[in-house]
């Protein structure tokens, strides 16, 4: 087992993009690609958890507060952040943060003492902004359906108690590929009207990348990256709200 497959796991709890904007969270020392020998998990990663982790051989540690929090200039051994940053890169043990992503985890720090104390109807009470986002795409009348499950797959369509959530309507969609083109349904150079399908769902944002792949691999019409919106396109916007 790989680091990378560790923090996954940690990543679907309390993911990264959840955290503060002031937050440090993450691999904060170490390699994804490195094989685990055992994990150490802390509050705090101070020179005596390095110390304790070695002695149990455990190359990674997860904490709960990051160690390194601001940047760090040099690596001089002068105070206890250095210390324990030197100790653990000379001795192939990495680190791993999670903070105010777990804390803002709708199943995290917070909502562990809310059960603790046995409290009932518990909400966020300041929620992170930007945590949800709408992805608009449109499909051949051919292709809905798969297009639709393979968003839903991904974990688009979520709303409270609900799955498989989505708004649709359909209309007629025209194009006309130019001499790169390679549509898959009518010829470049030429005019398609082609009968479609309005396709809106809305996710979690820490989704985005998987549901953008799965939908890439459903849809049979032929897409192109643009950085001027920042997404995939002729067919597909996401927006955050």
């Amino acid at each position: 087992m790989k680091i990378k497959d560790i923090t996954n796991c940690i990543e679907e709890i309390a993911p990264l993009n959840y955290a503060e904007d002031f937050d440090n969270v993450g691999l904060l020392i170490g390699d994804f690609e490195t094989n685990v020998t055992g994990v150490l998990v802390t509050l705090d990663t101070l020179e005596a958890v390095i110390d304790e982790a070695i002695e149990k051989n455990c190359n990674l540690i997860v904490s709960f507060h990051p160690i390194i929090f601001s940047g760090l200039k040099k690596l001089n051994g002068k105070n206890y952040v250095e210390k324990t940053v030197l100790k653990a890169i000379k001795n192939d043990i990495a680190i791993y943060a999670m903070h105010t992503a777990l804390d803002n985890s709708i199943i995290g720090v917070n909502a562990k003492i809310c059960e603790v104390l046995g409290l009932i109807n518990t909400k966020i009470l300041i929620p992170q902004k930007n945590t949800i986002k709408k992805l608009t795409t449109y499909a051949p009348i051919s292709n809905v359906e798969k297009v639709r499950q393979a968003l839903f797959n991904a974990g688009a369509g979520m709303i409270g108690n609900y799955e498989n959530c989505s708004f649709n309507t359909n209309g007629i969609g025209t194009y006309k590929g130019n001499e790169n083109s390679n549509p898959s349904i009518g010829k470049k150079g030429e005019i398609h009207s082609e009968k479609e399908t309005l396709i809106s769902v809305i996710f979690e944002k820490h989704k985005e990348q998987n549901i953008l792949a799965e939908l890439l691999k459903a849809h049979i019409f032929e897409f192109q990256i643009s950085q001027r919106w920042h997404r995939i396109l002729p067919l597909t916007v996401v927006q955050s709200f």
